[in-house]
């Protein structure tokens, strides 16, 4: 195995062991790492990555955002209230050290967010009710 494979391979270990406590742990969003995840297995092995998207952890927390079908409204507070609480609690720290510009560039990428996940990702698409008239 060469070192770029296995770079890949140790990425992929590492966002699945933080997406499955993530996916226990209420305040740990298991989203972003489970990306990581499935970055990672599916450039270190086609195995691994077949495998992967095979757990149930891939398919509760993820099959619907890579399908194109979003991420329901509880998924998107949750991830944006762990978001929100480890940026500020960064965001206090450098503003007590008077580094205002790291302070920011925290803000601006907590303002993406904001954003990313009100406006840009969707709600999963609900199938409509057929009229049997």
């Amino acid at each position: 195995m060469n070192f770029k494979k296995a770079f890949y391979l140790l990425l992929g270990v590492l966002g699945l062991l933080l997406g499955a406590i993530g996916a226990v742990l209420p305040l740990m969003p298991a989203f972003p790492f489970l990306l990581l995840a499935l970055f990672g297995f599916s450039k270190s092995s086609k195995k691994l990555h077949d495998w992967f998207i095979g757990t149930s952890l891939y398919k509760n927390n993820l099959e619907s955002y890579i399908a194109g079908n979003g991420m329901s409204r509880a998924a998107k507070r949750r991830v944006m209230f762990v978001v929100t609480l480890l940026m500020s609690f960064g965001f206090f720290l450098m503003l007590r050290k008077g580094l205002y510009l790291p302070c920011g560039i925290l803000f601006g990428v907590w303002i993406f967010h904001l954003i990313y996940f009100g406006l840009i990702v969707k709600n999963p698409r609900e199938e409509k009710a057929v009229d049997p008239q």
